[in-house]
């Protein structure tokens, strides 16, 4: 039909699609002709691109892409039963309008009898007509928030494991300068989210300041503002071994790597975990294989956790030089077993605990930041966008955007999500304390199609966020 006559083709099945349509509610009703209504659209759809001529290269792929998919989505990675939701409600409020000329059959007393909706249904449907901001300050109470009681358990039982650990490297290793063990991350910062169930410790190795420097990302020729490295100074007049690290150099600079597995093998391999087990009350063990030094502790007492429900514990070998604070975090630095990493996570956090009590303390930034870490953390198409992302576009906004109060809640919350479209469209979403760090730099084009795509959702039917 396409070589013979390709404009009377596309009449004829026109004519097809539009007698089916025409009629369908006649045979089908109106739930039945929404359906017929999406799959004749896909079908059109097909058969455009198929009569298209090979040179005729669409504009705005990207954007045309997610508006296209927000109608029909023929992807199965992204059929989420809230985006059928948006779909099948906007065919229905159409299909709705059209059934308003004709006169509504009103119900048989016994049928109405026997459609009365049941109490769960009925408070439901309460649920439903509240407002996007009732709505979401009802998830945030609800979905978000710990208990002080997780919060606090799980804390203590990070801190009793911290001084095991600590205990055990004294007395095993009293020649390796360590500090005190501390806790840190969002379990400390109250920003942790849905539950309880991660914790870092900071173990900070004592380094001579007039030995050891700190050089920054930016003067290296890795040329990565966060990978730095730390350089051995004045071997001519303090040769190796008057510094107790200078067993972990490799090149003249202190090795991450060397580091890691130092303390790995007195920690994760040498420790009598059974033990430790029974005097914790509660199942501790270390995960191998993994690039990070990492706990897994089973069956928390006191705590609403059952058996199958672990709580992990990160141990961070860190160094502070000057005002630089470096972590060992292989998972992120790779290969490279001479860099070490620089987290702003301290200086993110710190900022916004700053920006709210200026504004009367209301904490407006961190809220929003706490829902959104939950609503990522819950959504499988938005997992990948971590604390960082979410804090820096906040920061962002707050440079010009000066109402945070309570009342502003939703308005901030949806206004994260539509800079988080157009940072996703120009795949740069810049560090706010050093703008040459693209926090987007390690997703893919399908990484970023995906969560623009559930963004793009989200901002003409935001509760599909809140499910």
């Amino acid at each position: 039909m396409y070589y013979s006559s390709k404009r009377r083709g596309e009449d004829g099945i026109t004519a097809v699609i539009d007698f089916l349509l025409s009629n369908a509610r006649l045979v089908l009703g109106v739930s039945g002709a929404a359906m017929l209504g999406i799959a004749t659209l896909a079908v059109k759809r097909l058969i455009e691109r198929a009569g298209r001529p090979p040179d005729e290269k669409p504009e705005n792929k990207m954007t045309g892409s997610w508006e296209e998919l927000s109608l029909v989505s023929v992807s199965p990675k992204l059929l989420h039963k809230g985006i059928e939701g948006v779909v099948v409600k906007q065919i229905a409020a159409a299909t709705k309008k059209a059934e308003l000329s004709q006169p509504i059959p009103l119900p048989s007393p016994e049928l109405q009898q026997c459609d009365d909706d049941p109490p769960q249904r009925r408070k439901r449907m309460d649920l439903c007509e509240l407002t996007f901001a009732d709505h979401l300050q009802q998830y945030y109470r609800t979905r978000v928030c710990l208990t002080a009681e997780e919060v606090s358990v799980a804390q203590q039982q990070a801190l009793d494991i911290a001084t095991e650990i600590q205990a055990f490297l004294r007395s095993k290793h009293p020649d390796m300068p360590l500090g005190d063990m501390t806790l840190a991350g969002s379990l400390l910062d109250d920003l942790q989210v849905v539950k309880a169930d991660h914790a870092c410790l900071i173990v900070p190795l004592q380094l001579e300041s007039s030995l050891w420097t700190a050089i920054a990302g930016e003067d290296t020729f890795l040329g990565h503002p966060q990978y730095c490295m730390v350089r051995r100074e004045n071997l001519e007049y303090f040769p190796r071994g008057r510094s107790y690290w200078d067993r972990h150099l490799l090149g003249g600079y202190l090795s991450s790597r060397l580091v890691s597995e130092q303390l790995g093998k007195a920690v994760m391999e040498s420790m009598n975990w059974p033990s430790l087990t029974g005097t914790l009350e509660c199942e501790v063990r270390p995960v191998l294989g993994s690039p990070e030094l990492k706990l897994e502790i089973r069956g928390l007492s006191q705590s609403r956790y059952d058996s199958a429900e672990c709580f992990y514990i990160i141990i961070l070998p860190t160094v502070r030089l000057g005002e630089m604070t470096l972590t060992a975090q292989r998972e992120i630095t790779g290969s490279y077993d001479y860099v070490w990493y620089q987290s702003l996570y301290t200086s993110e956090t710190t900022k916004l605990a700053t920006l709210d009590k200026m504004d009367s303390g209301s904490e407006v930034r961190r809220k929003c930041l706490k829902t959104l870490k939950a609503v990522c953390r819950n959504c499988p198409a938005l997992r990948k966008l971590n604390g960082s992302h979410l804090s820096n576009v906040i920061l962002h906004i707050s440079e010009k955007e000066t109402d945070w109060s309570e009342s502003a809640f939703a308005d901030r919350f949806q206004q994260v999500i539509t800079e988080l479209i157009g940072y996703l469209e120009t795949g740069i979403l810049p560090s706010y304390f050093k703008p040459n760090v693209n926090l987007f730099q390690g997703f893919t084009d399908d990484d970023i199609d995906e969560m623009g795509f559930m963004l793009y959702c989200a901002v003409t039917e935001s509760e599909i966020l809140l499910v």
